[in-house]
């Protein structure tokens, strides 16, 4: 899998192409390593990144779209927030000076404590970058994700800068395995590729033990309620749903209405929602948006007619933990949890959801 074939043709091939490397999920970036230590990366939008060893020389022939690092690669600005737990994994946290998040809003206990020691700076959210800070330090690269396709003059202004950018599409790839590996996008940027296969097969083991279970019949609606009253849900295109059926679930509520659409969510009205969701035999709350509940007597008040739903009166009723979407390397612990609420394996630490009472 992975995006292009090898790309000898970026120079006058005055380096020689040796190897891609190998991925199993993941669909919108490449990675071509060639002699000498330069690496290619490149990105499903067409960005191709070119990696150099520090004291080789840059080739020529070279498109001028293409992006020139220098290996080690440092001072990034990360604005992808999901990224954030990959680096700290990869113990890379070392190469980041910028980031598109404050330090009280990290789940991520590493992340807060370089930025709390000054390692690390806040330089602005995606659609309003300190471009002033940007400069003086010497941001070599500014890691987006898709959001800022809603801000493009942003990209604009970065390029007028002489810095250089690049969209990371982990929300793209179809599969939630897909999101994991692009640790190996990551490792590779900063040269810790061992490091980035043994994180990315620690996630895909949780997932082939999961997968040796037979699937369940049992149902699963994931939502939370927004502040205007409406439901919010997962398209089943989303990751959530796909987590779902590998943990041995279905997905709640089947929507026939989906348009073709790059959002991964939608809001429905409560009626349309109970109509769809009411049989589920599970339900859990995406307490990742608003903060969170701890009883199901608050998700009864957000929303009444909860109470009529079977999982409500069954108790079984979970929500997830606030850091869930920062906890990019653990999908496959996400997974696990899910199976076990499946199976009502009470035995079973869980990492990302909580059963509420």
């Amino acid at each position: 899998m992975g995006c292009g074939s090898p790309s000898s043709d970026i120079t006058d091939n005055s380096i020689i192409y040796e190897r891609s490397m190998e991925l199993e999920y993941a669909e919108n970036y490449s990675v071509d390593y060639y002699e000498g230590g330069y690496k290619l990366l490149k990105i499903k939008d067409g960005t191709e990144i070119l990696l150099v060893p520090e004291k080789a020389e840059i080739p020529s022939g070279l498109s001028e779209d293409v992006i020139v690092l220098r290996r080690p690669v440092k001072d990034l600005y990360l604005v992808s927030s999901s990224v954030m737990d990959m680096f700290a994994k990869l113990d890379a946290l070392d190469t980041i000076r910028l980031s598109g998040q404050k330090s009280e809003n990290w789940y991520i206990d590493e992340a807060r404590e370089y930025m709390e020691r000054g390692d690390i700076l806040y330089a602005g959210k995606y659609n309003r970058p300190d471009y002033e800070l940007i400069v003086s330090e010497g941001c070599s690269l500014v890691i987006e994700n898709t959001m800022i396709l809603h801000s493009p003059e942003v990209l604009e202004n970065l390029k007028s800068f002489d810095i250089p950018s690049m969209i990371e599409y982990s929300s793209y790839e179809t599969h939630p395995l897909g999101r994991v590996e692009w640790v190996k996008f990551f490792g590779a940027l900063t040269d810790r590729e061992e490091e980035a296969e043994k994180l990315f097969r620690e996630q895909a083991k949780i997932l082939e033990e999961v997968s040796s279970y037979e699937k369940t019949d049992l149902t699963v609606a994931f939502f939370y309620i927004t502040s205007n009253g409406m439901v919010q849900i997962r398209r089943s295109s989303d990751y959530v749903p796909k987590m779902i059926e590998l943990a041995g679930g279905s997905y709640l509520p089947v929507y026939d209405g989906e348009e073709e659409s790059a959002r991964t969510t939608m809001n429905m009205q409560v009626e349309e929602f109970y109509a769809g969701a009411k049989d589920a035999d599970f339900i859990i709350y995406n307490s990742s948006v608003d903060g969170g509940v701890t009883s199901i007597e608050e998700i009864i008040e957000k929303c009444p007619v909860l109470e009529d739903f079977k999982a409500v009166k069954n108790g079984d009723v979970w929500c997830t933990t606030n850091d869930m979407y920062q906890q990019s390397m653990s999908i496959g612990y996400m997974i696990a949890d899910i199976h076990n609420m499946l199976h009502r394996d009470t035995k079973k630490e869980m990492r990302y959801l909580i059963h509420l009472r």
